[in-house]
């Protein structure tokens, strides 16, 4: 019983040769994923090349600066109606 080609590229083993995505790449890539938009050839870059620390802090700080900026919108509108 023979394996099929497409499973073994999807278990393929982490390429060393291949170049880590930059900071904008990255920053892309974070960007992307939060809005639901990130494409398949990026998603395989993102999990094929370097290490998931830049996404997970990446994701965290994007995540933190969107909670900081809803509350200040939430004050300033509370504010101008009076509340």
């Amino acid at each position: 019983m023979g394996r099929n080609h497409s499973d073994e590229d999807q278990h393929a083993p982490e390429n060393s040769d291949l170049p880590k995505p930059g900071f904008w790449q990255v920053t892309q890539s974070i960007l992307a994923a939060a809005f639901g938009v990130q494409t398949e050839a990026a998603r395989r870059r993102d999990f094929t090349r370097g290490s998931p620390m830049p996404y997970i802090i990446g994701g965290t700080v994007f995540t933190i600066l969107l909670i900081v900026a809803l509350v200040v919108i939430v004050r300033v509108v509370l504010s101008r109606a009076g509340m």
